[in-house]
């Protein structure tokens, strides 16, 4: 059973938590990750997601994504996933989220960093990755127009390219 904490629309932690799966109460939100890796050639690491998965199945996606579970801060849920899904471990201590996206109920935090990976020794988990790989831009954005790729709006994934070179982003 996971357990998420519960955030005000300041983005405050409450004392309040639920269960995952749970309906999100009404003026509440929940916080969720995403890491997106790039490498020197400007392509991202993308995963396909297990035929079997909720949500999504057999798509494929940005490097990382998950909830954050009670106790968990942005970057150490950003950390987790990354080790949890990938089985490599990112230092963002020190770090802030590129961006955030404000849904519903939840607060998406986007980490973007710039990292070689040999994606041969990545230990991908099961339950969640079925195989990784570096994709350029085009690549991903005819991915979504033949339905392959989470479809995420165009203009988003472009952003996340185009962010990859902010002062902000780290070079780690």
């Amino acid at each position: 059973m996971e357990i998420w904490d519960l955030y005000n629309n300041e983005r405050a932690k409450t004392e309040e938590t639920m269960v995952r799966g749970s309906q999100i109460p009404k003026d509440l939100y929940h916080l969720v990750v995403h890491v997106c890796i790039f490498n020197k050639k400007g392509e991202m690491l993308i995963q396909h997601r297990q035929p079997f998965k909720d949500g999504w199945p057999g798509m494929w996606d940005i490097t990382v994504g998950g909830s954050s579970v009670s106790g968990d801060s942005s970057v150490t849920a950003a950390e987790r996933e990354v080790l949890e899904e990938l089985g490599y471990e990112l230092n963002l201590q020190n770090m802030r989220p590129s961006l955030t996206v404000n849904a519903d109920s939840i607060f998406d935090d986007f980490y973007l960093v710039e990292r070689e990976v040999d994606t041969s020794r990545l230990k991908l988990q099961y339950e969640e990755v079925k195989e990784v790989k570096w994709a350029a831009l085009e690549e991903i954005l005819s991915m979504i127009d033949a339905s392959t790729f989470i479809p995420y709006y165009k203009s988003f994934i472009q952003t996340l390219f185009d962010m990859r070179f902010h002062p902000g982003m780290r070079k780690i």
